[in-house]
């Protein structure tokens, strides 16, 4: 299923910021990315701000919020919403995050990683079966960076990954960003982990650069990717052809030639390793 999901090419997380000159840019941005909360109970603006992108560009929704690590099960009234959102847009596939984001009913605000063991692997499984009858688009599911290491682990984090994956028959978006960012901050080899995950269920990519602070490399979507990132994206297009990447910048935004600078720079590499 996932070796039949169309080719997107090279494109951007959307934000409001980027309007104006995505549009005076249209040629340089081959597809979007947006998220999915920012158009659930959407106002007319944003509505209309909706079909206004998916009349010009190829979107994917990604959603930041449906917990699937949540022991107690999914949200239907949020899943509901989720769902009619990918029906109206129809993307060749949507993403998530392996993570929790509610304990208990409480929403925790932030990602929050898993432990990484089989029970674990069988809650996201289930939710994600679950969440399935409601949306039968392909499910891509996203490496987080985190700030601790939950106790217990059974296995690897990149034998989790491929554990979730293949189980659960979902794509992986890899965020290379976050594989680097977290490789430095605890200090594993990033080849390693590349050759544990199941490189055939790798559909996308995400890049960005972050921030240092008191010595911790943060995931902060604030800066120029840097050359490791580069680097990593060279490693993981020469495996796999991707479906797509995804440039994620959300703070410190700078000049939006900056930006087609990097998805130009993006695409070269992905277009080197084409057959």
């Amino acid at each position: 299923m996932l070796s039949h999901l169309p080719s997107l090419g090279v494109g951007l997380g959307f934000r409001q910021p980027f309007k104006s000159d995505l549009f005076l840019n249209r040629q340089q941005v081959d597809f979007l990315e947006i998220v999915a909360e920012h158009y659930l109970d959407a106002s007319w603006q944003k509505q209309q701000e909706l079909e206004l992108l998916a009349a010009h560009f190829p979107i994917i929704p990604h959603a930041i919020n449906l917990s699937l690590g949540s022991a107690e099960g999914l949200d239907t009234d949020y899943l509901r919403k989720l769902a009619a959102l990918i029906k109206q847009l129809n993307p060749p596939w949507w993403s998530e995050h392996i993570c929790f984001t509610k304990a208990g009913g409480v929403d925790i605000g932030h990602l929050s990683p898993l432990p990484y063991t089989q029970e674990a692997v069988e809650v996201l499984c289930r939710n994600i079966a679950s969440l399935r009858r409601w949306i039968d688009v392909p499910l891509i599911l996203e490496n987080i960076t985190y700030m601790v290491t939950v106790p217990g682990a059974e296995m690897t984090e990149a034998q989790f990954l491929a554990e979730v994956v293949e189980r659960s028959d979902c794509g992986l978006l890899l965020d290379i960003t976050n594989l680097h960012t977290n490789a430095v901050n605890y200090g594993y080899d990033v080849h390693e982990f590349l050759q544990q995950l199941p490189c055939d269920r790798i559909v996308q990519l995400h890049f960005v650069g972050g921030h240092w602070h008191d010595g911790v490399l943060i995931d902060s979507h604030s800066q120029s990717t840097p050359v490791e990132v580069w680097q990593l994206m060279e490693e993981v297009v020469a495996r796999v052809p991707v479906k797509g990447i995804i440039l994620e910048r959300d703070e410190n935004l700078p000049p939006f030639a900056e930006l087609t600078k990097e998805l130009q720079k993006a695409r070269e590499i992905s277009r080197s390793y084409l057959c």
